[in-house]
């Protein structure tokens, strides 16, 4: 399948180009797409690309492939709504958007998959085969997060400062605008940025495990930004609680996140590491009845196994664990957050997050 990459940044020399080229049977870039010529040109060089362009719209014209992976930072809207009106597949790395409005003008036939690589962790796929059944009480997340810098030493990075980002960050800017109001403050934008940034991977898994959050009860932040954030709040039907705890902790030793769901049965807990670190395994503790303690890993590497479900997705038709419907759920819930913070705190709320 051909393919074309949009942003050339992190997690794509990171992650991106080293799948892509061990499973070189399955892919073939033809073309990269970066503001910045230089990072364009070493992704290019890496992949055997031909392509290579500063303009999206441009690339997309040029055609020569079949879909189209959209890995720049901030929001994809605008990015995968003209790829999905060219009559590309697209997989889109989270967040869709910023705002409700952008994933509301995607076309509705269009083939997108979002990219939330933990729900094809295979240790998330077998927590959510022993799940099945049973009366989950509470969901409890602990997230400790490094600096980029620091998870990403071990890379190498291309870095490049020849892009102009003058109108990518007035574009942002006005997007949280309507996300929030032009007059919510920065603590509010920090918090709704850290949220569709980081935290809603963990939104995702909640998504598979019972549903999205049925209310949100609690939000505070503390700390220089992005500082520590924490979420709690009830799942769907009332059937048990939630609690999210992130904390940007940037001389932590290592990024660790730990997710742990309690059920009637007993305890499923997921310890995962830095996303960065290929086949680095997810461990699966499971706390049984009778006090049997199991734990189990698997050294597959979830952002492949993501690859692997959208080239299924290009060529058989395979659903996506995560469409546009999903990925609105989370933008919903991110606004929802960023709502009760203002009221709790009594900070000015406009936008999409005011009528909810």
């Amino acid at each position: 399948m051909k393919i074309a990459l949009i942003g050339c940044g992190a997690v794509t020399q990171a992650v991106y180009v080293p799948l892509l080229s061990r499973r070189r049977e399955l892919f073939e870039v033809s073309a990269v797409c970066d503001l910045s010529p230089t990072l364009a040109g070493a992704v290019a060089d890496r992949l055997g690309a031909a392509g290579r362009f500063t303009d999206v719209g441009e690339m997309l014209a040029a055609g020569g492939f079949d879909a189209v992976l959209v890995l720049a930072s901030g929001s994809h809207g605008e990015t995968v709504r003209q790829a999905l009106d060219a009559g590309y597949a697209v997989l889109c790395e989270k967040p869709l958007s910023l705002t409700r409005a952008e994933a509301a003008a995607l076309p509705p036939d269009g083939r997108l998959m979002v990219g939330y690589m933990k729900q094809y962790d295979p240790a998330v796929l077998r927590a959510e085969a022993l799940l099945d059944g049973v009366r989950i009480r509470s969901v409890e997340v602990t997230v400790l997060h490094p600096s980029g810098e620091a998870q990403l030493a071990f890379a190498n990075l291309v870095q490049a400062r020849d892009a102009d980002l003058t109108q990518v960050r007035k574009a942002e800017a006005a997007l949280l605008d309507a996300a929030l109001g032009a007059d919510a403050p920065e603590s509010l934008r920090n918090l709704y940025n850290v949220t569709l940034g980081s935290i809603c991977h963990d939104l995702s898994l909640l998504r598979r495990f019972t549903g999205s959050p049925e209310r949100i009860d609690h939000v505070a932040a503390w700390g220089e930004a992005p500082g520590s954030i924490e979420i709690s709040g009830t799942l769907p039907g009332d059937s048990g609680r939630f609690a999210i705890r992130w904390h940007y902790l940037e001389d932590y030793p290592a990024y660790r996140e730990t997710v742990a769901i309690h059920h009637d049965q007993g305890t499923l807990e997921l310890a995962f590491p830095s996303p960065y670190l290929m086949n680095a395994p997810t461990v699966l503790t499971v706390v049984a009845p009778g006090e049997a303690r199991t734990e189990w890993r698997e050294v597959t590497e979830a952002f492949e196994t993501q690859l692997l479900a959208f080239h299924a997705f290009v060529t058989t038709g395979e659903t996506p664990r995560t469409g546009r419907d999903g990925a609105l759920e989370d933008i919903v819930t991110a606004q929802r957050i960023a709502a009760r913070y203002a009221v709790q705190h009594g900070l000015p709320l406009g936008g999409e997050a005011r009528e909810l």
